[in-house]
């Protein structure tokens, strides 16, 4: 089973093959394809290629499956016996994909 280490949206993802993930927000048309090429680590088996700091000639090709928002977070500002009292909410957008393709180099 080979898996790799991704970057992407300043976080870094462990990915499989046929994997769906949820990522951060991407401008990219539904349905496309992606290459990610800021791949930390690679594994096919028993063959482990750590990069420094990335991996050369290693990428991770994923498929758009949609765009959407998160669940919307509340945001509760309180400060007790001034009456104050603060809500807010946030709905963070991300970019749904699946990985096609592993290729280590």
């Amino acid at each position: 089973m080979s898996y790799a280490v991704i970057v992407t949206g300043g976080k870094q993802y462990s990915v499989t093959q046929n994997e769906y993930l949820k990522i951060e927000k991407l401008e990219v048309a539904t349905g496309s394809s992606i290459t990610f090429d800021r791949v930390l680590l690679v594994t096919n088996g028993d063959d482990v290629r750590i990069g420094a700091p990335v991996v050369a000639g290693a990428t991770v090709t994923a498929k758009v499956i949609s765009k959407n928002r998160n669940d919307k977070i509340s945001i509760i500002k309180f400060r007790r016996r001034k009456h104050y009292m603060k809500r807010m909410g946030h709905r963070q957008w991300y970019t749904e994909i699946k990985i096609t393709d592993i290729q280590a180099c």
